[in-house]
């Protein structure tokens, strides 16, 4: 090993502190035995001995052949320097151009190279980029679709794109360049070009020229002219103003501009004589169609309303006819059963049958009290009164009016889960509960449960009635709270199906929602929530 190169200190530095890859080259091995910090890292090896151990032994992206490498060592022997760019594999697996000094060193009487590395990739990136941007250039300017004209501070054209040169009839060499722009639009706007040139240089923006002052018109090499539009642009290279002109021959526009005149003059006679027209029977057509609009629109309603009131009225008599015949019927039989029973000691029979005649009587009187509310709702002369609420009684009473309703084992387990003052129609809020709780026991068989809840909690009332009765089905759900409605699994049990309509129409009057949950054969659950003040409105 050269140990004399290793224990200079000031070679040491000089090696370490390169920037570039620094290498000894061994000849006789073929491979470096040195490397500093900086061209390992270059070439992506951790260490130096790991590049020192690599088996490729090979800097370049291809390597050569031995006799190659044979023949490029014996080069540089005899020149006494080889410097080349060449591309250079990293281990990473790209590869990066970068610039190869070598020069031939005897040390302790073997042959090695010094090598220098030098990373040209951004250079080469760098060239790439530019080589992109004048092929761009080169393909916009040369193959666009309007004339570019480009000419320094003086007015002198310095470059003129092939379109241009065919606009202007400068067809053979040297065609516009050197030409002063002044040549092309002679007359720019009413006003000399040279001070027009002469503003633009000393405030440059991109602007139109001949902007609000008409069309420009432009000169040919012939003598001819013709309309022009020209924009202006500009640019600067070392300290150097250039002014740029894009420029549009408008012949065929102003063609058609001059005929789309003509034409809409003609167009705008004819359309004044027919609007006239149209007007005129515009306004008696629109008078008759208002007039049958409103003629259909009465028609609609008329029909809507007496087909409702039909379809009512037929479910009204069905269920009328079915609901008075049984208390009637029963009241009936009670009367002519009592005059059998002359007798003191038939007391008892009598007044069972009139308990019966009291309770169909009362049942008679509950359906007509039922028919007359919803007349009353519809005719607006129902209207929600608060007054202070009391709802431990409220409760207790309502459990008490129904009690006459409970079949063998039925139950009613009221709750109250909290009170606050609350303001609120208690003769509405009774006849709701009633409902819930009519329909509760009437739809739910024997020996089961009706569970009542109410809270006056946070500014609003809820009462859950939760009973294990028949259940209703989701299509029936959503008809409930119709007038006449009846689940088709409970036709057969008395109802008049105004109940749960007026509770609805009750609700609405006092702000309320109800919600209801039902599963046939496992019971419903029907949730009322109505806002409150805690307070007189008074």
């Amino acid at each position: 090993m050269p140990t004399e190169l290793y224990q200079n200190p000031l070679t040491d530095i000089l090696f370490e502190q390169a920037k570039d890859f620094v290498g000894l080259y061994d000849v006789t091995l073929g491979w470096f035995s040195r490397v500093n910090a900086a061209g390992y890292q270059l070439l992506g090896y951790p260490s130096a001995q790991a590049l020192y151990q690599d088996p490729v032994r090979s800097l370049r992206a291809a390597p050569l052949l031995p006799a190659d490498q044979a023949v490029l060592r014996e080069k540089i022997r005899q020149e006494g320097r080889y410097e080349q760019e060449l591309e250079v594999r990293h281990q990473a697996g790209h590869t990066f151009w970068a610039q190869v000094e070598a020069s031939p060193l005897q040390l302790e009487g073997r042959p090695y190279l010094l090598v220098r590395l030098t990373n040209t990739q951004p250079l080469h990136q760098a060239e790439q980029q530019l080589a992109q941007s004048l092929g761009r250039f080169e393909a916009v300017f040369s193959h666009a679709t309007i004339g570019i004209i480009v000419c320094n501070r003086q007015g002198h054209i310095e470059l003129a794109n092939a379109k241009a040169q065919e606009l202007f009839g400068y067809t053979g060499p040297p065609g516009l360049m050197g030409r002063r722009i002044e040549e092309l639009v002679p007359d720019a706007a009413g006003r000399r070009h040279e001070q027009l040139r002469a503003g633009f240089n000393a405030h440059p923006t991109a602007r139109v020229m001949g902007a609000h002052r008409g069309a420009l018109e432009a000169l040919r090499q012939n003598g001819s002219v013709f309309p022009v539009e020209i924009s202006l642009s500009h640019f600067h290279l070392d300290d150097e103003l250039f002014v740029v002109s894009y420029i549009i021959d408008i012949t065929f526009k102003k063609e058609a501009e001059r005929e789309l005149i003509a034409q809409r003059q003609r167009v705008e006679r004819l359309n004044a004589d027919l609007e006239r027209k149209v007007a005129d029977r515009t306004h008696a057509l629109m008078t008759t169609l208002g007039q049958l609009e409103q003629r259909t629109r009465e028609l609609t309603q008329a029909l809507a309303a007496e087909q409702e009131l039909g379809e009512l009225k037929s479910r009204f008599v069905s269920m009328a006819s079915h609901e008075f015949r049984t208390p009637l019927t029963t009241v009936l039989t009670s009367a002519a059963l009592i005059e059998k029973y002359p007798g003191a000691d038939q007391q008892d029979k009598r007044l069972r049958h009139l308990d019966r005649i009291r309770t169909s009587v009362k049942h008679l009187s509950d359906i007509l009290e039922e028919f007359l509310s919803v007349g009353k709702i519809e005719e607006g002369r129902v209207q929600a009164r608060p007054s202070r609420l009391d709802l431990p009684e409220l409760l207790q009473e309502t459990v008490a009016d129904v009690q006459g309703l409970l079949r063998p084992g039925q139950r009613i387990v009221p709750e109250l889960l909290g009170t606050e003052p609350a303001w609120l129609d208690t003769s509405l809020l009774r006849k709701i509960l009633v409902n819930l709780l009519s329909n509760a026991l009437k739809y739910a068989a024997e020996n089961t449960t009706v569970q009542v809840r109410a809270a006056c909690q946070a500014g609003r009332l809820t009462l859950v009635v939760q009973d294990e009765g028949v259940g209703i089905s989701e299509e029936d759900q959503q008809h409930l709270f119709e007038r006449f409605f009846r689940a088709r699994n409970v036709t057969n049990i008395p109802g008049t199906g105004l109940g749960l309509y007026i509770v609805g129409k009750y609700l609405e009057l006092m702000g309320g929602t109800i919600a209801l949950h039902s599963q046939l054969g496992v019971g419903t659950t029907v949730t009322i929530s109505i806002p409150y003040e805690n307070h007189s409105a008074d």
